[in-house]
């Protein structure tokens, strides 16, 4: 498995400790993934893509990165600025 932590959800989405689990190369891996799910699993490519945060530790941060990493695929990305 390459080292790096294997990424669970649940019910409630990604649960994991921020600075162990959720990290920024994992929050990484899981925009990556969504950008090749959303390239290859859907009939039309989105026009948009939104990403937002909330209130916890670092949440604009890693925001922030999984925008570009959807960027990055050519997504045209709409970033909140606020939680």
């Amino acid at each position: 498995m390459n080292g790096l932590a294997k990424i669970k959800f649940g019910t409630d989405g990604w649960r994991a400790l921020i600075a162990r689990d959720y990290t920024f190369a994992n929050v990484e891996r899981v925009a990556q993934a969504y950008a090749d799910y959303l390239l290859r699993d859907t009939a039309e490519r989105p026009v948009l893509v939104v990403v937002g945060y909330d209130r916890r530790f670092l949440s604009e941060l890693f925001a922030h990165r999984a925008a570009e990493v959807l960027a990055g695929n050519n997504f045209n990305v709409a970033l909140f600025n606020e939680d």
